[in-house]
């Protein structure tokens, strides 16, 4: 539990002190995010917040983990690493989509294999208990890859890619604590810590951006929650704190970044263009549209996610596959009324 609280404390001092000298650098240097036709900020702003949430991360990580508890701790090191170093290339001097895409797959390969951080049960999701070691190697390595990518899709206005984070964080965090598994707790406080600390630089008026640095690092750290989530129910037995439908769940923990992005790659395909092609068809952006500014935005659409885990945490007698389809049908619902407010206030204006 010390060690929970330490690791929170000290991401969060090593974030909330190295952003500052990283805006100083980052204006005098140029490397700033400038205004545009898809941008809803209006000034230049430095885009390097990332480095300061992994710094602050992998720092507190490696100091206060029980190694002999977490043996595959230096795998999942090395896939923040590839991360890190990608996303800061990116942010810095823009990557290739083919280069990234490469390097998350090779991130999760070595989650998949070499770390296990694998899902091997559907838990009676359409009749399916037990995957075949080759689905679930497929099914891992794409669970992970839309996880990152899907913090990367909704990092659009501020506060909002930082704010799901830290929810999702806070969330499983909570969980692996009460089920006496410190080391994930760890991970899990430790990534909160440094996005406490990145918030306070990034809410309205923002004095930074994460960059693709912060939204990998933190889609890459939720992907690893998550699939140990699920995993996890298949060892605790009969913990009073085991869930009845663990995968429903985790969709429901996930649910805005998960939605947001099997949404827009949808819409992109129905309209005939690169699922990855960018718009202005996110979540967020309708809000925006709306005339809510970026705070009131981010506070609808977290606290939105916040109805749906405690909708999932109520409603899990119901079984995976019946509390799936509940889930995904009210999101499409409520996303529905959302863009026809949206459509409806474009044709007047």
């Amino acid at each position: 539990m010390y060690d929970i609280i330490l690791a929170f404390i000290t991401a969060f001092t090593l974030t909330f002190l190295a952003i500052p000298s990283i805006i100083h650098v980052a204006k005098k240097k140029n490397l700033v995010d400038e205004p545009g036709d898809r941008r809803a900020h209006k000034e230049s702003t430095p885009s390097l917040g990332g480095i300061a949430i992994f710094a602050g991360t992998i720092f507190s990580i490696i100091l206060w983990t029980p190694f002999k508890y977490f043996g595959d701790l230096q795998y999942i090191l090395t896939a923040f690493i590839i991360m890190f170093l990608v996303g800061a290339k990116d942010d810095i001097d823009p990557v290739s989509p083919f280069k990234k895409f490469g390097a998350q797959v090779f991130a999760a390969f070595l989650l998949v294999f070499i770390a296990k951080i694998r899902l091997t049960s559907l838990y009676g999701i359409l009749g399916i208990t037990v995957l075949p070691f080759w689905i679930s190697v497929i099914l891992s390595i794409f669970t992970i890859i839309v996880i990152i990518n899907s913090f990367n899709l909704i990092d659009g206005i501020n506060g909002l890619s930082g704010s799901i984070g830290l929810l999702i964080a806070l969330c499983f965090g909570t969980w692996f604590l009460l089920i006496d598994k410190i080391e994930l707790g760890i991970v899990s406080y430790a990534l909160a810590g440094s996005i406490i600390a990145f918030l306070y630089y990034n809410f309205t008026p923002a004095k930074i951006f994460m960059g693709d640095t912060g939204s990998l690092i933190i889609g890459l750290t939720c992907a690893i929650l998550t699939i140990q989530f699920i995993e996890m129910h298949n060892t605790i037995g009969a913990s009073p704190y085991r869930f009845k439908a663990t995968p429903a769940v985790a969709v429901g923990v996930l649910i805005l970044p998960l939605f947001d992005t099997l949404r827009v790659f949808i819409i992109r395909l129905i309209n005939k263009r690169s699922p990855f092609s960018p718009d202005r068809n996110h979540i967020h952006h309708l809000l925006i549209d709306l005339g809510f500014s970026h705070m009131k935005s981010t506070t609808i659409l977290v606290f939105t996610n916040v109805v749906f885990i405690y909708l999932v945490f109520s409603l899990q007698s119901l079984g995976s596959l019946k509390l799936l389809t509940l889930v995904i049908s009210l999101a499409i619902f409520l996303s529905t009324i959302l863009w026809f407010f949206s459509s409806r206030k474009k044709r007047i204006v």
